[in-house]
């Protein structure tokens, strides 16, 4: 594997760890702490703070700050300008360093364009936030989230694609995989590329 690449405009504190094969791209800042797996890309302008976590083959667009409290799990997909927070009552007069709340995005979740991610939420595996979405609550493993406050308005494939409804059971039309809905919680049954 090759050495992570850091754009010459670009810093990386001392204490940050950056995983081989990551890509760090222009006028980003990487803070002591934060810890980056492998095969991640950074687009122009992310800053990742103290203490945040990627998983390896992390996607973060253009303009996009992670806050101590975020952690990314693999193959997560960041979508430009998408917005996490951290404290809940944020005062430019009140020191609130110790209220961080964890936000925690699953494997496989692709948060849209300029969505926000309210701090202290779960993002479900393979979930999919919509371009512009609020999220204020948990969501469910392969939750379709759209709105303000996002709310779900279907499931989407581990591929990415949106799924027919379930009734109980469906198949994704592009890779095959096979999902049963049960009391509100999708799951897979069948792996993508299967016979059937």
């Amino acid at each position: 594997m090759a050495e992570p690449f850091v754009h010459e405009s670009s810093y990386v504190d001392a204490g940050a760890t950056i995983g081989a094969d990551t890509k760090v791209w222009h006028f980003c800042h990487v803070m002591p702490g934060a810890v980056i797996g492998e095969r991640c890309n950074l687009g122009q302008n992310v800053v990742v703070m103290n203490g945040v976590r990627l998983g390896n083959n992390v996607k973060v667009q253009n303009n996009v700050s992670l806050y101590e409290g975020v952690e990314l799990e693999d193959d997560v997909f960041c979508g430009p300008s998408c917005v996490f927070t951290n404290v809940l009552n944020p005062r430019a007069h009140v020191s609130r360093k110790h209220e961080y709340r964890r936000t925690l995005v699953r494997r496989g979740a692709s948060i849209g364009a300029n969505a926000t991610i309210v701090c202290g939420v779960t993002l479900g595996r393979y979930a999919f936030i919509g371009a512009g979405a609020v999220v204020t609550a948990d969501t469910p493993d392969f939750a379709l989230m759209v709105g303000v406050p996002a709310r779900r308005v279907g499931w989407t494939c581990q591929c990415g694609e949106r799924l027919p409804a379930p009734a109980p059971q469906c198949r994704c039309r592009a890779c095959g995989a096979g999902y049963e809905e049960a009391d509100g919680v999708l799951r897979q049954i069948v792996a993508p590329g299967s016979p059937g």
